[in-house]
This record gives structure tokens, sequence and C-alpha cells, in this order.
């Protein structure tokens, strides 16, 4: 029992597990159990915290229901061994080397050491944005819906947008608030910082801590804080501009909002597939432009060690510093004045062409399976994915696809969120080291 083993199967555990509570009852607002399909494809769905749903969140399950669904994101989002371990913690159970090493692969730490401080840290950073989210959104949701259910709302939609999960309560999710910057913004930087990476996020507490005490030591910041805040902010950038410019005079999106909104609907537009899942814009309606750049962005996801899915920043700009090194005839692929080494660039490459395998597959599968004049090829390559990447946005057609099609979904969100390399480690099991080195022989490329 491998570590990817482990932890592709403890995925699966939960899921079904959240699928049986699901099908309760008292989960359902009807009191009337749901079906296995529909438990099995939410469950899928808030454990790979994508957003995906074939029911209205809101309308359809009890608080409950509701509870289990933020329960299940909530342990997706921090990941089965963190989630696991701080239960072993709550417990008392003192951690073996055996423990020790399933934490430091998972989380891809380089030591041993501090394993125990590291998950109490993590869950420490998770409730602190948890917390202070549901406080912002108090002062929209409890003036509008009252105190029980304004706090259950803002609690909801926190935690939903920190693990970038994208559930909503209401059934047009956000659009009702593309005017509220309060709610636009906490949400935004809510799904920013959960998807950017605790390690980032704890470089980005040393350097406000050295500032305030005004530390002459100066900190050298790692390559991965470089790239993936570089990056997160480049995307930002590209995708409000571009959304603003696209949606500018489509009536069904932008073109009703006044300059300011106009603006703040776009930029909410570039955070939310990286890889969120709410809207504050009808997705549906978009311009097929605008829905192409939202399936680039979806595929690139969020940071690693983030709570997000897609091929992850990092790979990105790796494959991007070997495209640049290619064209200008490097023999080195450097990043921030670093080498990258070869084998992340075989990683990188790696999870860049099983990603785009996974996408094709599932995309012809269900196009296959669905009718022709049923729904547009774009519609379809859009929920898959937005399915991989765990984002959750939609054009609208979850709920009508067929249940072969809600299958695929299920198995692709799956992949999306532990991720392809390490579900084929878990397949294949550690690989064998070779004592053989064959001899290169040249080939045309391009």
């Amino acid at each position: 029992m491998t570590v990817s083993r482990t932890v592709c199967l403890g995925f699966l555990a939960v899921i079904f597990v959240g699928a049986l509570l699901l099908m309760l009852p008292i989960s359902t607002a009807n009191g009337s159990g749901s079906d296995f399909l529909t438990g099995l494809f939410m469950s899928t769905s808030a454990v790979c915290v994508t957003g995906l749903a074939v029911v209205d969140v809101g309308k359809y399950y009890s608080f409950w229901g509701q509870f289990f669904l933020a329960l299940l994101a909530q342990i997706g989002g921090l990941g089965y061994m963190t989630a696991t371990t701080f239960l072993l913690l709550l417990l008392g159970r003192k951690f073996g080397l055996k423990d020790k090493i399933a934490i430091q692969q998972s989380l891809d730490q380089p030591g041993l050491a501090g394993a125990a401080d590291l998950i109490r840290s993590i869950i420490a950073t998770t409730a602190i944005f948890e917390l202070t989210g549901a406080f912002l959104l108090m002062l929209v949701f409890v003036p509008e819906l009252g105190w029980q259910n304004g706090i259950w709302f803002a609690i909801f939609h926190s935690v939903s947008a920190f693990n970038n999960a994208g559930f909503g309560l209401k059934t047009d999710n956000l659009m009702s608030y593309v005017s509220s910057p309060i709610v636009t913004f906490t949400i935004g930087f809510l799904i920013i910082f959960g998807g950017i990476g605790y390690q980032v996020i704890m470089e980005m507490y040393l350097w406000v801590k050295e500032k305030v005490r005004r530390d002459r030591h100066r900190s050298w910041y790692t390559l991965q804080f470089k790239i993936a805040v570089s990056t997160t902010v480049i995307l930002l950038a590209f995708g409000t501009i571009a959304f603003f410019l696209t949606e500018l005079n489509n009536p069904n999106t932008l073109a009703p909002l006044s300059l300011g909104d106009k603006w703040l609907a776009a930029w909410f537009q570039s955070v939310t597939p990286r890889t969120a899942g709410f809207n504050t814009i009808d997705i549906g309606k978009m311009t097929e432009t605008g829905l192409f750049i939202t399936i680039a962005l979806m595929f690139i996801g969020a940071s690693p060690g983030g709570t997000g899915g897609g091929i992850k920043t990092t790979t990105f700009r790796i494959l991007y510093s070997c495209t640049k090194a290619a064209l200008l005839a490097e023999e080195e692929v450097v990043s921030f004045k670093r080498q990258i080494s070869i084998p992340l660039v075989l990683k990188a490459v790696g999870v860049f062409f099983g990603s785009l395998l996974v996408v094709i597959i599932s995309t012809i599968i269900i196009e296959l399976n669905e009718p022709e004049t049923k729904f547009q090829f774009l519609q379809i390559l859009f929920e898959v994915v937005s399915a991989f990447g765990t984002v959750g946005l939609s054009t609208g057609i979850t709920a009508s696809v067929s249940a072969v099609s809600k299958t695929v979904l299920i198995a692709t969100m799956y992949i999306g969120r532990v991720g392809v390399l390490l579900l084929m480690s878990s397949l294949i099991g550690n690989p064998n080291p070779r004592a053989i080195n064959y001899p290169e022989e040249n080939l045309l490329v391009g």
C-alpha cells in the first residue's frame, strides 16, 4: 500500500461515504432522499472541490444536506492525508515513520521533521481565512436573509470559496451580487488564496512580518513562490482584460452593467476559473470567445499545494520556459535565474500530456453518447474541462446530460482531483530502478 494508493483509495472512500450521507432522507428538503447517481455525483463534486451540480443545492438539500456538502468540500480541499492526519492528532495518536513519510510525500515537503506542526499550521491558516471570509460575507447576507440564514450562507460560501468548491445556495449562484464589492472581493480573494498554496501563503506572511518589524534580514523567496505568484498575477490580469473586451457589448453579460461593475465582473470571471466555479454573470450566455478563454484558464488551474485543480501554474510556467529555451536554441531550461531539472521538465510534460488525453477521451465519450442536436461541441468541451480542472463552471447542461455522461464526468472530476501522475503511480506501483542505459539516436522534431 503505497502513498499514492492510500491517497487514491482514501478519496474514493470519502466519496462513497459522502454519497450515502447525501442519499439520506434528512439530507433532502422534501425528506424523500435522493437516488445513488445524484448522491455520487454531488459527493464527487464536493470531495473533488469541483462545484458541478445536477440539482439546485439551495432548494434540493436541507440544512443537513448542505452541511454534508460543506464538510465534504472541506475534506477535499485540505486533502485526504491532511484531513486524516488532523483527525489522528485530535485523537492523540503519535506519528510513526510510515505516517511521516506519507505526509511528506502527499504535501511534497523536503523532510520528515515537523509533520504534526505542519498539519496544525495548515488547519489554523484555513480556519483564519474561512472565519474572516464568513464575517465579511455576513455584512451582506445577514441584512438580506436574517441572522440564522445569513450566518449559514456566509459560512457555507466562505468554506466553498476557500476550498475552491464553487457551490452556491442560490439558484443563480452569485449573479445577484454582480455589483457587490464585498461579496465579489471576499469570494474572489478566498478563491485566490485557497488555490495559491500553503507554502506561498506562509512566505507572504513572513514577508509582511519582516516589513512590520522593519527587519533588515532579507528572506530569499523560493522558486515556487515566484512562479506561483507571478503566474497568478499575469493570468488574472490577462483574464480581466480579455473578458472585459470580449463581453463588453454582450447584452446578456456585461453590457447592462456600469463601467465600474463591468471591470468588477470581468475581474471576478478571471478569478473563478482558477478553479472555483462561482459566477456573477450567466456563463451559458457568454460569447464563444469568452467561453474558450475560460476553458484555457480552467485547464491551467491553480497552484500546487492549494485547493484547486488543473495542470497547475508551475506546470504551465515550466512548459513556457521549455518552449522559450527551444525557440532560443538554449540547452538549459531556466526560470528566474534558476535552472529547472530534467526530471521536473519530464514531470511537467507528463502532467500536460496526460491531462490533455483525459480531456480528449472524456469529451469524445460524452460527444458520442449525447444526441448531435442536443448540445454543442463547445458546451461539452467546457463541461469536461470544468470537471477535470475541478472548477465547477457550467453552461447549464450538467443536469441534462445522460447517466453515462454523468458517470464520465464523475470519473473526470476524480482524476482531476487526485492528479494524473498520482493515479498512474497508484495503478503501476513504485518504479523499479533501471540498470540499462540505451544509446541515443537523433530524429527530426517540428
